[in-house]
């Protein structure tokens, strides 16, 4: 079940983000961008994301398994807690994320990280832009940002 995230449910959201990004980026990026990327979903901008009505909670068996935010034509913070990787829930949160996206826009965009880029390719979205951010300690975060066309 995918539901619209409260603020309530902040602490949850932020459980979600950052142990899948401690749990999975390491093996990706140096420790610079993955501090990058904690910092970027700081409690603030999904405190601002709930209050704005874009976050949404996928729940299994009454316990919240995964999340994503949209906002406007964008997919963001796609996330899913590691021990529930592997079962379809990254797949239906983009689903949902698309749908709602497709009923006003005709185009989707996001950032896709590293570990997340072959899913994307897959499920259709093209790269436009490659980014590489130099983050506080000196490392670099890159990135491509994606496109998938109705």
């Amino acid at each position: 079940m995918i539901i619209q995230a409260e603020l309530k449910d902040i602490e949850t959201v932020i459980h979600i983000t950052h142990t899948t990004i401690e749990a999975i980026y390491p093996h990706y990026y140096p420790r610079g961008a993955v501090d990058f990327f904690l910092s970027h979903h700081s409690k603030s901008a999904i405190e601002q994301d709930i209050h704005n009505g874009n976050v949404f909670l996928l729940t299994d068996n009454n316990i919240s398994a995964g999340t994503v935010t949209v906002n406007g034509n964008e997919l963001n913070r796609l996330f899913v807690l590691p021990q529930y990787q592997g079962k379809g829930y990254g797949s239906e949160l983009m689903r949902f994320a698309e749908n709602s996206i497709l009923k006003n826009f005709k185009e989707i965009i996001l950032a896709a990280s590293l570990p997340a880029k072959a899913i994307y390719l897959a499920k259709g979205f093209k790269p436009i832009e490659y980014h590489m951010i130099k983050t506080d300690n000196g490392d670099f975060l890159c990135y491509d940002v994606m496109i998938k066309s109705l």
